[in-house]
């Protein structure tokens, strides 16, 4: 079971966040993580995804245009992604910066996909995703591989 977590990252914060969140897809039995730049992202790796978990800086409250290009350059293989799962993150530079709404706009493109959305688990945030303001620190980085494991595990749940 695969499951590709794609991201946008101009600081590097995004692609911090893409690889704590990959920790903890890899915690879960039988799973494996690409991580990938979302310029690198191929029509293979959305097909071979049981998951997709995708993540943008804020950019005026939605996602990075850099990540909403994979979207759109793969709206053809929308109902060869319906039932698969589908997550978001996103970072900012600033605590009030808009990261639910630039959450909310990658989850909006997975509905449009037939995916199935789950956000971040309870013993993590229990919100929509998982968000950090700048570089993650430890208690992001630990609630992120939470969110990475949980959306491996829902992946696996719906493939048996």
């Amino acid at each position: 079971m695969q499951v590709l977590v794609m991201y946008f990252s101009k600081t590097g914060n995004t692609k911090l966040l893409a690889e704590q969140i990959a920790k903890g897809v890899e915690k879960q039995q039988g799973a494996k993580c690409a991580v990938k730049p979302a310029d690198s992202v191929t029509k293979e790796d959305f097909l071979a995804s049981d998951a997709i978990i995708a993540g943008s800086p804020v950019y005026f409250g939605s996602m990075a245009s850099e990540l909403k290009k994979v979207f759109d350059k793969y709206v053809g293989l929308r109902k060869q992604m319906e039932n698969k799962v589908g997550a978001a993150f996103a970072t900012s530079g600033d605590s009030s910066g808009g990261k639910e709404t630039t959450i909310f706009s990658i989850l909006q493109a997975m509905l449009i996909y037939g995916m199935v959305i789950a956000g971040d688990p309870m013993d993590a945030t229990g919100h929509y995703g998982m968000t950090c303001v700048g570089a993650p620190d430890a208690g992001t980085a630990e609630n992120a591989a939470k969110f990475g494991k949980r959306i491996a595990g829902l992946a696996a749940k719906l493939k048996s």
